[in-house]
């Protein structure tokens, strides 16, 4: 099996992921998953979560570059990367992760400011006298 590229994305961060066969190791940014995330346990369930649902977390290896946000939500771009990784490489895998809305990109991102208003939404103090 040759190397599978795939892209994911959550508000501003974007993670770039390549997987292939291999004994289950994650490189992101060139470091392992544990010192990548620190102790944020929860977040990297997220992140291996793909793997676990396809049972494929000691067969595939994966390597991934993430930038922009912040890094709980370059861990969500990763998971959708690896994701759209797994449905590339194999159409049987879709049929899993599909249902799990794992390929599903979350499309939220922060609404742009208007002009007149304080912020996106939030307007100047208004007087009645």
């Amino acid at each position: 099996m040759a190397k599978v590229y795939a892209t994911g994305k959550r508000k501003t961060a974007i993670a770039k992921v390549w997987i292939k066969a291999g004994s289950g190791k994650i490189l992101v940014n060139g470091m392992d998953l544990n010192t990548w995330l620190g102790g944020h346990e929860a977040i990297k369930l997220k992140v291996i979560q793909p793997l676990l649902v396809t049972k494929q977390e000691s067969l595939i290896d994966v390597t991934a570059t993430t930038l922009g946000g912040g890094y709980s939500a370059q861990a969500e771009a990763l998971r959708h990367g690896i994701s759209r990784a797994l449905a590339a490489m194999d159409a049987d895998f879709r049929a899993a992760l599909k249902p799990k809305g794992l390929l599903t990109r979350d499309s939220r991102t922060v609404e742009r400011k208007k002009f007149g208003r304080r912020k996106a939404r939030r307007s100047p103090q208004f007087s009645k006298r």
